[in-house]
């Protein structure tokens, strides 16, 4: 194996940007690599490939009789070299169908000329595929890093495993190079549980609490600086000093700028390699296996897997705090947020369960005050209802009795209060997380980070049709037109307003197939039908609707895909949140259309008798007789529980198929091993590669605005989001922990554009929530009522009630009646107007009062605790006294040349 000394390094970065395929800069005298513990001379890796051997790189390597037993852990051979990164590749076998070309001699037939150009094709592209993973592998060893070749294989294939080590001198190269964070003196653990807190001012136990063994040591740090060594702490031990996910991250950024092709064909970066398919995977490793072990041991002596495991992955820990540093000691700084922000949001849904469920109790409790629901089932025949479609026969008011009562749940005054008090929860939520991400970011030592200037996107590299120099690096780099690319953009857009043109199609089917199957209720003349027409029409059309919705937003999904590929976005995070975006908006309308209608136009634009309005010629559809709010409860109820259920089966089934295809893939190259213990890069390439966290993050975001925008139709929306958000964390960590491969650990300052997203969500629920109380509910109809005629609601169903035109009534039906505020003729009275100029009013004094307080809450709130200030100035001290000798030896140098 070969060691790179420190001063090499500079030569070996020149190397990493030659680009230049045909220039020899590799003068090495070996290619640094074992396979199976056989050396690898270089004087082979130019040799020309043998066409009947199945990998042109590793083909005339000598293997030892008997291969030494490896050493237990994530070693090289020698049992002291840590491996840090791991390329798979594969090599299909071709002898079996040689053979066969061989039987079938010569042929001159048109297809089998086809065919043979066919293969000729495939073998020049695995060639030039070979040549490739070649040149990397050759340019990878020179940038510094270790190499040691495994395999095995079949007679099917052979599955290459090529293990990277980062020596030391190149990971103190690339640790100040990517401005790693260096431990300057330990400080004690902060306590970020304000209920850990609370309970113990109160003295009361907690059983949240779990002690989790070998949580990591809280440092002040700084910028690591090679010159400063000394005065970090641990800097005498090689071995250890810099984490696993350090080390990770450096070997990550090595092999994302080695190059292994042409400058003019930006062929840079393992990511593209992947695409391009000359290797299978690429991964870090698990660091062991998360099953505990047969035989009893101590806590401290488990794997960092084992414990994330065992005290947080397991669905006994449903009630437990998350240990979130060990989260983020083994995933890195993205992963740990979002399991920070889920488990904090989880958190502040407790009060508002709670809040909504004795809302929803108290309309129980009270359901017998309801002095117009008694009117209801008390008036018998009093009221004379107008035939609900053109074949009905007029029914009597107290056939609804039932639905009146139900009604009631949904449409008191609490949850004109619980909408207030949402408001308030969500911008109060959102200040808070705000301070909690800050000491988190601090704590982790990524408050100041900001993103490397980002290499372009190997999609993007491939594809882009010229090159330009960066105006920051000073390289040339794959360039696209930005013009040719707003013109794309907009030609996207043109595509999502379709796609949300679809959405609307789909609404109105399911508007008409509501319709069709209430007038079918109607016409069966059964009253019990008649009464529950609207509840079945609208519980099966949001089943209906719930199926749409699910599969619009995968073909969507995909589409947004491609579309944001089209774009041609230079950076990983551009194309992040375009995709974002573009994903977010149609789910938006996808899921929140069919309630915005059922909301705010179900039942506007109905007409009255004998002036009906219509769709395609049936009658619009109107309210049922528990009103609009009822069915607004019931499509929530069925689409975000729905919507839940599913998405949970998909995250517990998913990953198990995919792992299951995965182990079925390799069962041959397993069985040909006999019965050889895996090891664990094996083991590793068995699981299902890291899908990221984007459908973690907008299945929890569409779940917020559910829970923010409606809550004053349903709520126990956020006992329903409590509830799946406690399987959620642990169905996430067990993904994670035990099905995926380990991904690279990323740093992160925050959320990202999914704040912005919750802070928008935060707003619209106001407003919607104002529309809402004022023109779905019956709260202000019944306010004004009591102010104006009757404080105890006494004739208010009379006074809600209009009579159908004269020429209506003596045609056919005689003297019925219809919910409106209209005189005989049909015309708008003055207490429509009244009533109308109220809710107006009280739009917008709900939204001034609201945002008023939104902005107090934000000025009360500071984003930065201040006991996090004063830690910030004590690293910085610190910080300052570390680089306080350079800075004299500046001084000195200053004054010695003036």
């Amino acid at each position: 194996m070969l060691r790179k000394k420190g001063s090499e390094l500079l030569k070996d970065r020149e190397v990493l940007l030659d680009l230049d395929p045909t220039g020899e800069t590799h003068a090495a005298e070996c290619y640094g690599s074992l396979q199976n513990g056989g050396f690898i001379p270089a004087r082979y890796l130019t040799a020309p490939a043998d066409d009947d051997d199945d990998d042109p790189i590793y083909i005339h390597c000598e293997k030892p009789a008997t291969p030494p037993a490896p050493p237990p852990g994530n070693y090289f051979r020698d049992g002291q070299t840590k491996i840090d990164y791991v390329l798979v590749w594969e090599i299909k076998s071709r002898r079996k169908r040689r053979a066969q070309g061989k039987g079938r001699g010569e042929a001159e037939d048109e297809e089998e000329l086809q065919a043979a150009q066919e293969e000729s094709r495939s073998e020049k592209r695995k060639a030039q595929v070979a040549r490739w993973r070649d040149r990397f592998i050759q340019n990878i060893q020179s940038a510094g890093l270790l190499l040691e070749k495994e395999e095995t294989s079949s007679a099917k294939k052979t599955i290459h495993y090529l293990k990277l080590s980062a020596p030391w001198d190149v990971l103190v190269y690339y640790a100040e190079e990517l401005c790693l964070r260096a431990p300057l003196q330990a400080q004690p653990h902060p306590d970020f549980n304000t209920s850990a807190r609370v309970l113990q001012k109160l003295w009361m136990p907690n059983v949240m609490a779990d002690f989790v063994p070998n949580r990591p040591v809280d440092y002040y740090t700084c910028a690591f600086r090679k010159s400063k060594m000394e005065k970090f702490l641990g800097s005498e031990d090689h071995q250890n000093y810099f984490s696993i996910t350090q080390r990770h991250r450096i070997v990550y950024e090595i092999l994302a700028r080695t190059v292994y092709g042409k400058r003019k064909h930006a062929e840079v970066g393992a990511a593209r390699l992947l695409n391009e398919g000359a290797f299978k995977a690429a991964f870090p490793l698990h660091e062991g296996p998360f099953e505990l072990p047969d035989y009893e041991i101590s806590p401290d002596q488990l794997n960092k897997r084992q414990i994330l495991y065992h005290y947080w992955a397991r669905w006994s820990k449903w009630y437990k705090y998350q240990p979130l540093d060990h989260i983020r000691e083994y995933f890195g700084e993205k992963i740990a947020l979002y399991f920070a922000w889920l488990g904090f949001y989880t958190a502040w849904l407790l009060p508002a369960a709670i809040v909504g469920t004795f809302v929803f109790v108290s309309g129980i409790m009270t359901m017998g005050s309801n002095t117009p629901a008694k009117e209801i089932c008390e008036s018998g025949g009093h009221y004379l209802m107008c035939p609900l479609c053109e074949t009905c026969k007029p029914w009597n008011m107290s056939d609804i009795c039932p639905m009146a009562q139900v009604g009631y749940l949904f449409d008191h005054p609490g949850t004109v209060f619980f909408s207030v008090f949402m408001s308030f929860w969500a911008v109060t939520f959102l200040e808070y997380w705000k301070r909690k991400n800050a000491t988190l970011a601090h704590h982790w030592d990524c408050m100041d980070f900001h993103e490397e200037e980002e290499p372009p996107r190997p999609e993007f590299a491939a594809m882009a049709p010229a090159m330009e120099e960066n105006p920051v690096t000073g390289v040339k780099e794959p360039y696209f037109p930005e013009k040719a690319r707003i013109s794309r953009m907009l030609t996207g857009s043109m595509v999502i307003v379709i796609m949300l043109c679809v959405v609307m199609i789909f609404l109105v089917t399911v508007i008409i197939y509501r319709s069709i199957v209430s007038v079918m209720m109607y016409e069966t003349g059964s009253s019990v039908l008649r009464t529950q027409a609207g509840n079945i029409a609208n519980i099966s059309s949001s089943m209906v609707n719930l199926a749409l919705i699910l599969l619009m937003g995968q073909v969507y999904t995909a589409l947004a895909e491609q579309l944001t590929k089209w774009e041609m976005h230079r950076t990983q995070t551009q194309y992040e949140d375009a995709f974002t975006f573009k994903v977010f908006i149609f789910q938006f309308v996808n899921f929140y259309s069919s309630p915005f209608y059922v909301a705010f136009f179900k039942g506007r634009f109905v007409g009255y008798p004998g002036h009906y309005g219509t769709l395609f010629g049936m009658r619009n559809e109107d309210c049922g007789p528990g009103g609009c709010l009822i069915e607004l409860a019931e499509q929530l109820f069925i689409i975000m529980i729905g919507k839940q259920l599913i998405n949970n089966v998909q995250e517990f089934v998913i990953p198990k198929v995919k792992a299951w295809r995965q182990k079925k893939a390799l069962a041959s190259v397993k069985k040909a091993q006999g019965g050889l213990e895996p090891q664990r890069w094996e083991q590793d390439y068995e699981l299902v590669a890291c899908e990221g966290l984007f459908d973690e993050y907008l299945e929890i975001v569409l779940q917020f605005g559910f829970i923010t925008i409606f809550v004053a139709a349903f709520p126990l929306a956020p006992l329903f989001a409590l509830l799946n958000n406690w399987a959620e964390v642990r169905l996430d960590a067990h993904k994670f922990v035990c099905e995926y491969r380990r991904p690279v650990a990323e740093r992160a300052q925050n959320i990202g554009v999914w704040f912005i997203i919750l802070e928008a969500l935060s707003h619209v629920s106001v407003i919607v929530n104002a529309f809402l109380i004022a023109f779905t509910s019956d709260f202000l109809p019944r306010l004004l009522y009591r102010y104006k005629f009757n404080s105890d609601l006494h004739g208010y169903v009379n006074f809600t009630l209009a009579y159908a035109p004269p020429s209506y009534n003596y045609s056919s039906h005689g003297m019925c009646r219809y919910k409106a505020f209209r005189d005989e003729n049909g015309s708008y009275t003055l207490v429509y107007w009244e009533l109308l100029a109220v809710r107006l009013g009280f739009i917008i004094a709900f939204e001034h009062v609201v945002f008023s307080v939104l902005r107090v809450i934000d000025w009360m709130v500071p984003d930065v605790p201040e006991s996090l200030e004063l830690k910030v100035k004590r690293e910085r001290y610190l910080a300052k006294q570390a680089l306080a000798d350079n800075q004299e030896a500046l001084l000195q140098a200053t004054r010695l040349a003036t």
